[in-house]
């Protein structure tokens, strides 16, 4: 047996628990808590994104990479160790202008690096 909620569109009956939700944060004065709650969610995911990166390269990088010359190896290591840390700068400081000019560009760089030197390896391999 379906109650009245049930026959409603899903669109509609989340939009109104999201209405309802934002409503209990305006009226309780809870906004602090909301910002607390964004910047968790985004170390989680940030977490998350290098614990896959992490099995990814547990399971199927490092036998590939082990086999590389030490040159190669060190850009790629290094290039990725940069990347993370720019990755980990975006999702801790949220930088704007300038600063976001440089995140761009230092994520290129090494994106660029690394993906070169693995296409340079695949083809001399």
């Amino acid at each position: 047996m379906k109650t009245r909620f049930g026959r409603l569109n899903p669109f509609w009956r989340n939009l109104g628990i999201l209405a309802l939700v934002a409503l209990l944060v305006v009226f309780l004065n809870q906004e602090g808590a909301v910002g607390v709650a964004g910047a968790l969610v985004r170390l989680a995911f940030f977490v998350a994104i290098a614990v896959v990166a992490y099995f990814f390269w547990r399971d199927f990088g490092r036998r590939e990479i082990a086999t590389w010359p030490g040159r190669a190896q060190g850009v790629f290591y290094a290039a990725i160790g940069l990347l993370v840390v720019d990755l980990g700068v975006w999702f801790t400081r949220s930088p704007s202008g300038r600063d976001a000019l440089a995140f761009i560009v230092v994520a290129a760089a090494s994106g660029y690096a690394a993906v070169r030197t693995w296409l340079d390896q695949q083809r001399l391999g």
